[in-house]
């Protein structure tokens, strides 16, 4: 792995522009999904980062039903004062299930990375260079999604290693007695294989009809497509972070071992600093609380240096 390593020059410079900056926001529909370009003022052709979101019904600001930590939106913020435009975009399900997308039924993971590829033909030709910045979840779409369609660059923040299944049976570990957990784990394994599990475990309440599309994203490995990615590429894992440990991010650095890495102490999975547990709860749902500033210049530094696109 080759770590990160912000110049001071790098920083002041980038510090500088924050003050100066100023963005424009316009809402874009691009087919069925709907979006919000942000493009720095008086910047001629910036580059731009395609914000994809993490698991469930994220809208374009990173915020879900239940958690709302702003996440995205924060994002393309201190990108577009460091002179970066962003586009990001509400997931299929956020804000309502829309009759252009089919019965929810019928939805399967390969339409997350559909979705992300039409947004990046839409930026193609407008910008100095297109870069993936996938968050958690959608680490593993911008992977799929430059296996797909050419791109410049692909950030990967607090994004896993392993197949979503497996993940989740770590993360039930943590939480489930084993006589709960055996069930839900053969359960889990029976989905990713493709099969439905009727009734499924209290503890797994997928409704059969919906367990053929949750399982094509339960059985995606992102480390075989990662390993066939030649573009520059940055990781970035967070020591807070409750959900994805350090190991996903050493293995993804395994996999794309010319790839820049980031590791940040005080930074969780919403991407921001905390310093205990009761923070890291309440930060899922504090949209004021600032991001991780060293993750800010870097993943700002790393989309707008020159270099190979």
């Amino acid at each position: 792995m080759r770590p990160v390593v912000i110049r001071c020059a790098l920083a002041v410079a980038l510090m500088a522009l924050t003050s100066v900056v100023s963005a424009e926001e316009s809402a874009v529909r691009i087919g069925a999904l709907d979006a919000v370009l942000t493009t720095p003022t008086g910047v001629e052709r910036p580059p731009v980062a395609l914000l994809i979101a993490g698991s469930g019904s994220t809208d374009r600001d990173g915020n879900g039903p239940q958690l709302k930590p702003a996440t995205l939106k924060k994002l393309a913020e201190q990108l577009a004062a460091r002179g970066i435009a962003s586009l990001r975009y509400d997931k299929r399900g956020a804000r309502g299930w829309k009759a252009e997308f089919g019965r929810p039924e019928d939805f399967r993971f390969k339409d997350y990375v559909g979705d992300a590829a039409a947004l990046v033909d839409f930026l193609r030709g407008k910008f100095a260079r297109i870069v993936l910045v996938g968050h958690s979840e959608g680490g593993l779409v911008a992977i799929l999604t430059a296996r797909r369609t050419p791109v410049d660059r692909l950030v990967l923040l607090a994004s896993s290693a392993r197949r979503q299944g497996d993940l989740l049976k770590a993360q039930l570990e943590k939480k489930l007695p084993a006589a709960k957990m055996e069930p839900v784990a053969k359960a889990i394994d029976a989905i990713m294989a493709g099969q439905v599990v009727d009734p499924a475990p209290s503890e797994l309440p997928i409704a059969p009809s919906m367990q053929p599309g949750i399982g094509s994203a339960f059985a995606e490995d992102p480390i075989d497509p990662l390993k066939q990615l030649t573009i520059p590429t940055l990781i970035v894992g967070g020591a807070r972070d409750s959900q994805i440990p350090r190991l996903d991010m050493v293995a993804l650095a395994a996999a794309a071992p010319a790839a820049k890495t980031l590791w940040l102490p005080d930074m969780n999975h919403v991407l921001v600093d905390v310093a205990n547990e009761d923070e890291n709860l309440s930060s899922y749902n504090d949209p004021d609380r600032s991001l991780d500033p060293d993750m800010v210049e870097a993943v700002a530094g790393f989309i707008a240096a020159a270099g190979p696109r």
